[in-house]
């Protein structure tokens, strides 16, 4: 054998040193990245909670780093513009995109769309998630979800609810909170949060489904009751609320979610480089605080989970997009 003298085994080590050379410029790759400002693409304007998330990460990383971090809204078409602009982008690290979960929606949602949420994109971390709040005017003669789908099996089709869209996590989570209580609601989409608010809070409509960070100030002054969460746990901004599930609708789960991506083909070394450094960030204890306080929950995990995770939510939301005959062309 070749290990068994002096010759066999110089023959042996040389035959070893392609695959352990490039083991050092690995190394001095991570170190080096990044190396220029990194651009971080985000699905919507500025001044929502996708944006805020944005912006205190990008401020983190940019003091962890040295490096500026910029944050580049790219709203339009529920987050396909921003998607695609990623998706088109170097596999080198320095463009990354902070998505929600119209991410793994919009393939159904849209008659046709320029990347694919698998093969185009490399998982980098879940970041957070936001509750959907299933809230009432304080007139609508239901103060919990058993109640309401007592109301509504009794008013088939005479209950209004409000989104901001077809096709938008308010849309939808109603949509499936529909399919598994088999009552039926009237959609009343809105062009903007303000309106669908107004007209909420005035009584033209009775329920909607919005995120907590915008929910919360009029859940609070009692300009709408909240019925409960739709996330797998209580939220730690409303804990006294019980889940969807927990009120009578067993397995009920949707929750808004954030993660970061990077294009497809990004190093491992550099997705891995930038998962360490945003789970360091989520674990400081001012940044658990200042997202707690806007009704925002820190998710965190590896690649991987990630990836799992986007495989699995895009064919459950597809099947809701189908049930609800959602389509944005």
């Amino acid at each position: 054998m070749i290990w068994q003298h002096a010759r066999g085994a110089r023959i042996a080590w040389v035959a070893l040193i392609p695959f352990l050379a490039p083991a050092a410029p690995v190394r001095g790759a991570a170190q080096d990245y990044p190396g220029r400002p990194v651009r971080m693409v985000a699905a919507f304007a500025p001044g929502g909670s996708v944006d805020l998330v944005a912006r205190l990460l990008a401020q983190k990383l940019t003091e962890s780093w040295g490096q500026q971090v910029v944050v580049d809204n790219r709203p339009g078409a529920g987050g396909n513009v921003s998607a695609e602009i990623v998706a088109r982008a170097p596999s080198d690290g320095h463009t990354i995109y902070i998505c929600s979960a119209s991410f793994v929606v919009n393939p159904s949602l849209y008659a046709r769309i320029s990347y694919d949420p698998v093969r185009d994109f490399a998982p980098v971390s879940l970041v957070s998630l936001v509750q959907n709040v299933l809230v009432a005017h304080p007139g609508l003669p239901a103060r919990s979800v058993k109640e309401l789908i007592a109301l509504g099996k009794a008013k088939p089709g005479q209950i209004h609810y409000a989104s901001t869209g077809s096709g938008t996590s308010g849309h939808l989570v109603m949509e499936l909170f529909k399919s598994m209580t088999g009552i039926d609601l009237v959609h009343v989409p809105y062009k903007a949060i303000g309106q669908a608010q107004a007209d909420l809070m005035g009584g033209q409509v009775s329920l909607w489904f919005p995120t907590a960070p915008g929910a919360l100030p009029h859940i609070q002054a009692g300009r709408m009751r909240a019925l409960a969460v739709a996330g797998a746990k209580r939220s730690p901004a409303l804990p006294e609320l019980s889940t969807v599930s927990e009120a009578g609708v067993p397995g009920f789960e949707a929750s808004t979610w954030y993660a970061i991506l990077a294009p497809a083909n990004t190093p491992r070394h550099i997705v891995v480089k930038l998962n360490g450094e945003i789970t360091k960030i989520l674990r400081q204890p001012e940044v658990d605080e200042r997202l707690t306080a806007m009704g925002i929950e820190i998710v965190g995990g590896s690649p991987d989970d990630l990836a799992r995770h986007i495989r699995s939510e895009i064919p459950k939301w597809a099947r809701v997009v189908k049930q609800s005959g959602a389509r944005v062309d």
